[in-house]
């Protein structure tokens, strides 16, 4: 947003949002449920030692899917569209191929637990993208640049994973038993996710259709800030924890998914829900840096809002509806997710022209906390995870603590106030947690400590 926003113009800003959003529809319908697939049945795959069947499966079905995107680029092409946003919507779909074979490739590291090379190719393709997309936008492709770039990056992943992937299918065969398997499992997560898209982007739809271009830019800046912000926090601790829910379930049983979901929900809790509170507190602050003058007062009503909603998302997402994919239940997920994006249109198209900009803002919000409400009824149908409340409260009274203190810093505008009161706020909150082991925060700590290697002596 920061970068591209300012390398393009609007129009080639907007082609490569549309190709963005193009891309990820198409990845999402054709590919994404084999690579759910992927994480949920590779401990199952393991312990029956079915593990080269199993990928020669998988890539043999995510070729089949495959085939369709080149009939997708003749549509483009056939398509009255414009020069740049053509280019755009071409390069996100040829791009959209080498992402998800990354992606596969990230996802068998991510379920055999090797989390530290999955974070060195993931920080690999996101910042080796971004700086090709740079390189590309300076070599006049345009709106098509930062799409290339991510393709690109996810390509020279694809080149250094190769041999591992071709090893990993020797002397495996198609199982049409496991295919009718994934497709069982992965279609309706692939049809959640496609609500989940409508979910999050209906609102902004709606906005153009009612307000105009210029609400829609300021609410997207304010979306980004809040919403990727917190996103990255939840990816991150995600990164290891879904793995380990399906292994404690295959290979312990109930009682072992309890005790690991518990510990993972508290560690979500006690990172998350002050970061979101941080968010919404240093969220003028933050606009003033990242966002440019002519979009700031709208961008500062929005943030707070979607800082909330993004807590309420992640938690969703990243946790409750687990439960589906664990249970193998992913028809549910389908229903759980309908129900706060079909919530969102309704409550959009009710509240816009009544309270305009705010109007969407509460929309956006209720529908997150609606989706939260519904996660967890169906979920406790599908596999039942628990929830400490108990945590949930402690950390909730820290946070407000937080920002009781953090309201007592004087406004001195800009990156100061903004650095200020993330420090204090970060030396608030951390001391609380420590001095009360918040969600067992001091014995992570020192069980950390005792972990570390000693220092020899001379």
């Amino acid at each position: 947003m920061v970068v591209f926003t300012r390398l393009l113009s609007p129009a080639l800003y907007g082609a490569y949002v549309l190709g963005f959003s193009a891309g990820s529809l198409v990845q999402v319908c054709l590919l994404s449920w084999t690579e759910a697939s992927t994480v949920r049945f590779w401990a199952i795959r393991q312990r029956d030692g079915q593990l080269s069947d199993h990928f020669a499966t998988l890539y043999r079905l995510w070729g089949l899917s495959a085939a369709a995107v080149p009939l997708a680029i003749l549509v483009v092409l056939a398509l009255p569209l414009g020069k740049s946003l053509e280019t755009a919507l071409i390069a996100a779909l040829v791009s959209c191929l080498a992402n998800s074979v990354a992606k596969l490739a990230l996802d068998k590291r991510r379920a055999a637990g090797e989390t530290t090379k999955v974070a060195m190719l993931s920080v690999f393709q996101s910042a080796g993208g971004f700086l090709l997309g740079v390189g590309l936008v300076k070599l006049g492709l345009g709106g098509a640049a930062p799409l290339l770039g991510v393709g690109c990056a996810s390509l020279v992943i694809c080149l250094l994973v190769l041999p591992t992937e071709i090893s990993s299918m020797s002397g495996g065969k198609f199982t049409p038993s496991f295919a009718l398997e994934y497709a069982n499992y992965g279609l309706p997560v692939s049809a959640s996710l496609i609500m989940a898209t409508v979910l999050s982007s209906a609102d902004r739809l709606i906005l153009g259709s009612m307000l105009g271009e210029s609400v829609v830019g300021a609410y997207h800046a304010g979306y980004a800030l809040g919403n990727r912000t917190l996103e990255v926090l939840f990816i991150w601790l995600n990164m290891a924890g879904a793995p380990a829910l399906v292994a404690a379930l295959e290979r312990g049983g109930k009682a072992a998914l309890n005790a690991a979901a518990k510990e993972q929900a508290s560690l979500l809790i006690l990172i998350t829900l002050p970061a979101a509170v941080g968010l919404i507190l240093v969220s003028r602050p933050l606009v003033e840096v990242m966002v440019g003058p002519a979009l700031r007062a709208d961008a500062v009503r929005v943030t707070p809002w979607i800082a909330a909603s993004g807590w309420l998302s992640g938690v969703t997402t990243y946790y409750l509806m687990q439960a589906f994919g664990l249970a193998r239940r992913t028809k549910l997920l389908v229903l759980t997710m309908a129900i706060p994006a079909v919530l969102n249109i309704v409550l959009n198209v009710a509240l816009i022209p009544i309270f305009g900009l705010e109007g969407a803002l509460q929309a956006t919000t209720a529908s997150y906390a609606v989706g939260l409400a519904a996660a967890w009824f169906f979920g406790r149908w599908a596999c039942p995870l628990p929830f400490p409340i108990d945590v949930l409260l402690k950390v909730g009274l820290a946070s407000l603590v937080m920002a009781l203190c953090v309201r007592q810093i004087p406004a001195i505008g800009g990156f100061g106030k903004l650095s200020v009161k993330a420090a204090v706020g970060a030396l608030v909150y951390g001391a609380l947690a420590l001095t009360f082991d918040i969600g067992g925060f001091r014995s992570r700590a020192v069980n950390l400590l005792r972990k570390a290697p000693e220092t020899e002596r001379p």
